[in-house]
């Protein structure tokens, strides 16, 4: 049996935002820029939001449920 899978809509919207993810990596990869000391106070706050368990879907969320 054949499965057919349906190509969405916002492919173009996903090969830009890979893109995009790429050029990022790609600058952050050069060694002038790697060289750039980063402020503590910056790892201190990533490190910190790392250290929080992951949320599924932090951007549809909603403190509203039907259970209240």
């Amino acid at each position: 049996m054949s499965q057919r899978f349906h190509i969405r809509r916002s492919d173009q919207g996903d090969r830009r935002w890979l893109s995009m993810l790429i050029d990022a990596m790609e600058e952050a990869s050069r060694p002038e820029i790697r060289n750039v000391p980063c402020d503590k106070q910056v790892l201190a706050a990533v490190e910190a939001r790392l250290a929080r368990p992951a949320v599924a879907y932090p951007c549809y969320g909603s403190a509203f449920s039907f259970r209240n």
